[in-house]
């Protein structure tokens, strides 16, 4: 082959090369958002450190993402089910959250110095051991060519984890009701985002395709939006003191959050209006918006590791 097929005729990467670029600084950037992020956000809080926090974000980061790509999956390929699939992710996925799960385990342990028997018998132990074990028993559903039916453990895992999320004495029932929604709203708007994506690659000669899958997902999206937006808005409300916005971890991570959704969701009106009006680029601005999702999955993984902020409250 020859070096043509490396370079394009202007002398720059072709298409290939360039999205293998931004894809390594993109995973980079939220790396080093995911381990130092928490430490910048707490600085000037007079909040107590977290123990290995950069590393609990990253581990969280993996649960999240291994949810997002595992469920998406299961509706992007619906969205998409005309024509090509591209590989599936799936097991790989549900094998990465099992790993972030059993993870979080041993950074359990280390913290806390106790050892792993008594790490397990914990309260967060033991949901984090269900949501490794769900994570298992949704790759096996893919092993025994069910794949349908790892819906059915990844909501176990989705439970656990809400669970989890919400120790605290004041509602916490209400709470985790309402991180089931939005940690699956959340999952299926990034993952069912990027399948679409992935399998429209494979179709790129076909226009006409690209919009109605396009616009099947924009349909999605909208649901989609409006429960993160409505579980999202209650959550902060039951958590976070307005008097402490900016005077917390919480309250600047939370900022930054929405300012990413924000940002997102504008790129998600771009696309539909590049889509309604046929035009080819339309991909572009979706594909700004899954790398925007991306970094805002990370710090959605910092928000479940800053401390609560109603002890700083002054009411």
């Amino acid at each position: 082959m020859s070096s043509s097929a490396a370079v394009s005729d202007d002398g720059l990467p072709h298409r290939g090369g360039r999205t293998a670029v931004l894809t390594a600084a993109l995973v980079l950037t939220a790396l080093a958002i995911a381990y130092f992020g928490t430490r910048f956000a707490m600085r000037g809080t007079g909040e107590l450190p977290i123990p290995a926090a950069g590393t609990a974000t990253l581990l969280r980061t993996v649960v999240f993402v291994a949810l997002a790509i595992h469920l998406g999956e299961l509706v992007g390929a619906r969205l998409a089910s005309r024509g090509g699939q591209p590989r599936s992710w799936a097991t790989a996925a549900a094998l990465a959250g099992a790993a972030g799960a059993a993870g979080q385990i041993v950074r359990l342990a280390l913290v806390s110095d106790i050892d792993m028997a008594t790490a397990y018998g914990t309260r967060e132990g033991q949901l984090l051991l269900i949501m490794a074990n769900g994570f298992l028993a949704a790759a096996g559903c893919i092993a025994l060519r069910r794949p349908a039916l790892a819906a059915l453990p990844l909501a176990l895992v989705i439970v656990a984890e809400a669970i989890r999320a919400h120790p605290e004495p004041y509602s916490p029932e209400f709470g985790a009701a309402l991180t089931v929604c939005h940690l699956t709203a959340a999952s299926l708007w990034v993952g069912g985002l990027l399948h679409v994506l992935r399998a429209l690659r494979l179709r790129r000669p076909n226009r006409a395709d690209t919009t109605a899958v396009l616009a099947r997902y924009a349909r999605l999206a909208v649901w989609l939006l409006a429960v993160l937006a409505v579980t999202g808005t209650l959550s902060t409300l039951r958590r976070l003191p307005p008097d402490v916005v900016f005077d917390t971890a919480y309250g600047k991570v939370l900022m930054a959050k929405v300012a990413l959704v924000v940002v997102a969701c504008a790129l998600a009106l771009v696309a539909r209006h590049r889509m309604v009006r046929a035009r080819p680029d339309a991909e572009l601005p979706a594909r700004v918006e899954l790398a925007v999702l991306a970094i805002a999955i990370v710090v959605s993984a910092m928000l479940t590791v800053v401390p609560d902020p109603q002890w700083l409250s002054t009411r």
